[in-house]
C-alpha cells in the first residue's frame, strides 16, 4: 500500500505495510491488548476518496485516518480458512448486502478502489487493566456492542452519518481514574466523550447495542461512552455507492507498528471529573489547569467587602460545577431584579442586571439560547435596558424577555416545557443572578427584613418546578442568603447572615455560586464559560469528538466577556433609569454602596487577567 505524501508524513516509519497482504493479517481483535497496532479498513471507488479522506479528518475522534492507498496498488489478501468469522462486509447502494471471508473474487473492481486505514488504538480492556479495573466480558461471544448515537457527525459532500459509540460501565468512584489512563495510552482512543445517562446520546437500550453484544452495568456502575470506529460503516451506507467494501465489525488489520505506551495526552494534562447533574446522570471532564483558573475565579469573588459573613456560605466548587453545567446546556432562562427600594420608582437596585446581561451576553457568543424572565411590573424598564445595551455595545444579540405571574405548579411546569410535558423541557438551565428569593413563611425580604412580596412575581416557583423535571439544572448567584437559589445554604444563612433566620431564602438552586457583589458571579460565570470552552479537553468532550474543534477567535469570545467599558456604561444606563444602588439608596455609579471606578472596574479587570492566562 502507498500513502499520499501528507499522510505519510504522520505515520511512522516503522509502518511498511498495512493490510491486504497475500498472506492475510486479519483477526478478530475485540479482546486482544497491547502487541501489534490494530486498524481497520474501508474501501471505495476512487472517484469518492476525496471526500472520505476531509470526512475522516473532520471527524477524528472516530475515524482517526492512519493512511490511503493510491487506486488499486495494494494486493488482494487470499482466504484463510483459520479464520472462523467473515473478515470483510459488502455493501452495495448503502446497504450491507453480504459478508466475506476474503475480497479475491473483488479483485477486478478493487482496481479502480481506494483502501482507507483507520486506527483503532490499544483495546478498552487495555485502558480498563492500566486503570486497575477488572475486566467485563460481552454477554456474547462477539465483540463488547457497540450503539448508533443521535449525534451527527460532520457531513462532508455524501458523507453524513451519526456517531457510533462503545461503552463500557464504570464504578463512579473510579471514574477519574479510569479516564486518565484512557489518556496515557494510543492516541487514537483518548478520554470518554460521554459519562452518564445513555439517553442524553440518543440511546434507549443499552441491553440492545446495534452491532456486538452488550456488556452488562452493576449497581453503582456509570456507562462510559468512546466513539467507535464502526462509525466508518455508517458513513459508507449513507454514500449509498454501487459498490463498498469495509473491515467486519471486530475484525481489524494487523499492522506492523507496534501498540506502544504513546500518550494522547494534551499539553493541558490530565483531565479532571465532575458530576453536574443527577437526573439525568451526566458527568462532565476539564483539564486541570482550566479548573484551577476557574477556582481562582471562585476565589477573587468571595472576598467580603460588606461584611456580611458571605464566607460562612462558600461551597468549593460550584462556580466550576455551575459553568460546566452551562457549558453543555443549549438553552438558558436568566432571572434577575431584587426590589428592595420600595418606596422608589423604579424599585430595582444595580446590583443583578449587570452580571445578568454579561452571562447572557457570552452564553450567546456561544450559540446557545438565551431567555430572561422579569417582573410583568419591571418589563418596560428592561425592554429599554436590551434595547440600550445593544445600541452602545454591551449586547450584540437582542435577549427576549418574558414574564411568569402564575402561581401554580403546573402552570410553571406548562412555561418550562413544550406542551407542559416534562420529557421535552424548553430550557437546559436555570439562573438566578441577585433575584429575591422566597423565605419559608411564602415573603420576600430585603436586608432589612421588610417584606416586599408585592412587587415580586412567583419566580420561584419556575425553580421549584425545575426540580422535579429531569433535563433542567438550576443556578443561584447571591450575596446576603435573600436571594433565589440561596435555599441550597439556608442553614449557614440563618446560623451566620444578620436577619438570616427570617431573610433566608428557602429555595434551593442546583449549584449556588456566592459572591461578594452578586453582579460578580455573573461576570465570573461567564468568565468560567471562556476558559472551559477554551480548553481544548473540555471541548473535545462537548462536541463528542466529533467535527471540528471551535476556536476563541473564531467566534468572538473574547469580544463577548465582560470588560471595564460595557460594564461602565451598562451601570450609567441603569442610572439613567434611576435604578439605585443597593445598600445606600444612592442613583450614582455604585452597587451595593461601593463605587465602580476602583472596587467593580479592579474586579472585572481581576477576573478577566485570570481569564486570559490559559494553559
Amino acid at each position: 500500500m502507498t500513502f499520499t505524501p501528507h499522510l505519510r508524513a504522520c505515520l511512522p516509519s516503522a509502518l511498511r505495510s498495512l493490510i491486504l497482504q497475500k498472506k492475510t493479517n486479519m483477526r478478530n481483535m475485540s479482546s486482544v491488548a497491547g502487541g501489534l497496532r490494530a486498524a481497520s479498513v474501508v474501501i471505495l471507488h476512487k472517484s469518492l476518496a476525496p471526500d472520505f479522506e476531509r470526512f475522516c479528518q473532520a471527524n477524528r475522534g472516530p475515524l482517526p485516518l492512519l493512511g490511503r492507498s493510491q487506486p488499486g496498488k495494494w494486493t488482494v489478501p487470499a482466504p484463510d480458512s483459520r479464520m472462523g468469522c467473515p473478515q470483510f462486509q459488502k455493501y452495495e447502494s448503502g446497504a450491507c448486502t453480504g459478508s466475506l471471508m476474503s475480497l479475491e473474487e473483488n479483485s477486478e473492481q478493487l482496481k479502480d478502489m481506494v483502501a482507507f486505514v483507520l486506527g483503532c488504538g490499544v483495546s478498552l480492556e487495555a485502558v480498563l487493566e492500566k486503570a486497575g479495573l477488572p475486566r467485563r466480558d460481552p454477554a456474547g461471544h462477539s465483540h463488547a456492542g457497540a450503539y448508533k448515537t443521535t449525534v451527527p457527525c460532520a457531513s462532508v459532500a455524501g458523507f453524513g452519518c451519526p456517531l457510533v459509540v462503545t461503552m463500557r460501565p464504570i464504578p463512579k468512584d473510579k471514574l477519574e481514574r479510569l479516564v486518565q489512563a484512557s489518556c496515557s495510552v494510543q492516541a487514537e482512543l483518548g478520554p470518554p466523550i460521554h459519562m452518564g445517562d445513555p439517553e442524553l446520546l440518543g440511546i434507549k437500550d443499552l441491553s440492545k447495542p446495534d452491532y456486538g453484544d452488550p456488556v452488562a452495568c452493576q449497581p453503582g456502575d456509570v456507562p462510559v461512552f468512546w466513539p467507535s470506529p464502526l462509525t466508518s460503516l455508517e458513513a459508507v451506507s449513507s454514500c449509498k455507492t454501487p459498490l463498498a467494501f469495509t473491515s467486519a465489525p471486530g475484525c481489524t488489520v494487523m499492522t506492523d507498528l507496534k501498540d506502544t505506551e504513546a500518550s494522547c495526552l494534551a499539553p493541558e494534562g490530565f483531565p479532571e471529573v465532575h458530576l453536574i447533574s443527577q437526573d439525568p446522570l451526566h458527568y462532565s471532564i476539564a483539564s486541570a489547569p482550566a479548573i484551577q483558573k476557574i477556582r481562582e475565579l471562585e476565589a477573587i469573588i468571595g472576598i467580603d467587602p460588606g461584611n456580611r459573613g458571605i464566607g460562612h456560605l462558600l461551597c468549593k466548587d460550584e462556580l466550576l460545577k455551575a459553568s460546566l453545567s452551562l457549558s453543555h446546556a443549549r438553552s438558558v432562562l436568566i432571572t434577575t431584579g431584587f426590589p428592595t427600594h420600595f418606596k422608589h420608582e423604579p424599585p430595582e437596585e444595580t446590583d443583578g442586571p449587570p452580571g445578568a446581561f454579561a452571562l447572557a451576553a457570552f452564553l450567546q457568543a456561544l450559540e446557545k439560547e438565551v431567555t430572561m424572565v422579569v417582573d410583568q411590573r419591571a418589563l418596560s424598564l428592561y425592554q429599554k435596558l436590551v434595547d440600550e445595551a445593544l445600541e452602545h455595545g454591551v449586547l450584540n444579540t437582542r435577549i427576549p424577555l418574558v414574564t411568569y405571574q402564575s402561581g401554580s405548579a403546573g402552570a410553571a411546569q406548562v412555561f418550562l416545557c413544550k406542551d407542559g410535558d416534562p420529557r421535552s423541557p424548553r430550557f437546559d438551565h436555570l439562573v438566578a443572578i441577585e433575584r429575591t428569593g422566597r423565605a419559608a413563611d411564602g415573603n420576600h425580604y430585603n436586608a432589612r427584613k421588610v417584606n416586599i412580596k408585592h412587587l415580586a412575581d412567583p419566580i420561584d416557583d419556575l425553580f421549584l418546578a425545575a426540580q422535579k423535571i429531569p433535563g433542567i439544572t438550576s443556578t443561584g448567584v447571591g450575596d446576603g442568603g435573600n436571594e433565589l437559589g440561596m435555599g441550597k445554604v439556608k442553614e449557614a444563612v440563618k446560623k451566620h447572615i444578620r436577619n438570616g433566620d427570617v431573610i433566608a431564602c428557602d429555595v434551593a438552586a442546583d449549584f449556588a455560586v456566592i459572591a461578594g457583589v452578586s453582579n460578580w458571579g455573573g461576570y465570573a460565570l461567564a468568565c468560567a464559560l471562556y476558559i472551559l470552552n477554551s480548553c481544548e479537553t473540555h471541548g473535545r468532550y462537548l462536541r463528542k469528538a466529533v467535527g471540528p474543534p471551535r476556536a476563541p477567535g473564531e467566534h468572538s469570545w473574547t469580544q463577548a466577556l465582560p470588560s471595564v467599558t460595557k460594564e461602565e456604561k451598562m451601570l450609567s444606563l441603569l442610572v439613567q433609569h434611576e435604578v439605585r444602588s443597593g445598600v445606600t439608596g444612592n442613583v450614582g455609579m455604585e452597587v451595593d454602596g461601593l463605587p465602580f471606578h476602583g472596587t467593580h472596574a479592579q474586579m472585572v479587570q481581576k477576573l478577566l487577567d485570570v481569564t486570559a492566562v490559559q494553559a
